[in-house]
């Protein structure tokens, strides 16, 4: 009688585990897939961008719809009737960029809101892409592979590509790399000699600090 009550709870601790375990199981395959889909809409955005140049501005990025769009989707320019913005899944774009060291390829959006880091890459502050000066880009570290969680692999002398609505490409090299406050915006305003320059910030892996990345054009 002890052993029939001793097997019934061994069988049932058994199936609680293998629950767990097909539980778990599913739980990664549902966050690969969903990391496949981000890295392959990203990719193909950036693999077809040409660049587009535009007028006027767009609309609030902030209250974009960004579930279920087509990235590849256009919106009218309200203050344009000749052209189209280029956008990615609702938020304007300023160009793309692509780090061959981390098989990075995304958009870089042209405003930063909490849905537009969730989204992609996006230009925090400075000159604009590809122009003379400081151009600061922002991204999350999700530690899955996405945004800039690889940032922590780069390393001096690797190169960074830019592209932006213009159809210009330029090649950066990374020259400097570093830690830092999260309230650090001193490197924000600095002499790049009259050259374009790109700066890379995202959080640490513990989220204490800010990992910042310094390139400049060739």
């Amino acid at each position: 009688m002890f052993e029939s009550k001793y097997s019934k709870v061994l069988t049932v601790i058994l199936v609680i585990v293998i629950i767990a375990i097909i539980g778990l199981l599913g739980f990664l395959a549902y966050e690969y897939y969903q990391n496949y889909i981000i890295t392959k809409e990203t990719s193909d955005f950036v693999d077809n961008f040409q660049g587009d140049v535009t007028d006027g501005e767009a609309g609030d990025n902030s209250v974009a719809d960004i579930n279920g769009t087509n990235p590849f989707d256009q919106i009218k320019d309200s203050s344009s009737t000749t052209k189209n913005k280029k956008t990615y899944k609702g938020f304007g774009v300023l160009g793309t960029m692509e780090i061959p060291a981390t098989n990075f390829k995304y958009p870089v959006l042209e405003k930063v809101t909490k849905k537009s880091i969730e989204t992609a890459v996006a230009f925090l502050y400075g000159s604009g892409l590809n122009q003379p000066g400081n151009s600061v880009i922002i991204g999350h570290n999700y530690r899955n592979g996405l945004f800039f969680s690889n940032n922590k692999k780069l390393n001096i002398g690797d190169k960074i590509y830019i592209t932006d609505n213009d159809g210009k490409k330029l090649t950066y090299t990374i020259y400097n790399k570093f830690e830092t406050t999260p309230e650090d915006t001193s490197f924000y305003q600095r002499d790049t000699g009259g050259k374009p320059e790109v700066t890379l910030s995202t959080c640490t892996d513990n989220s204490k600090a800010r990992l910042i990345i310094f390139a400049k054009a060739e």
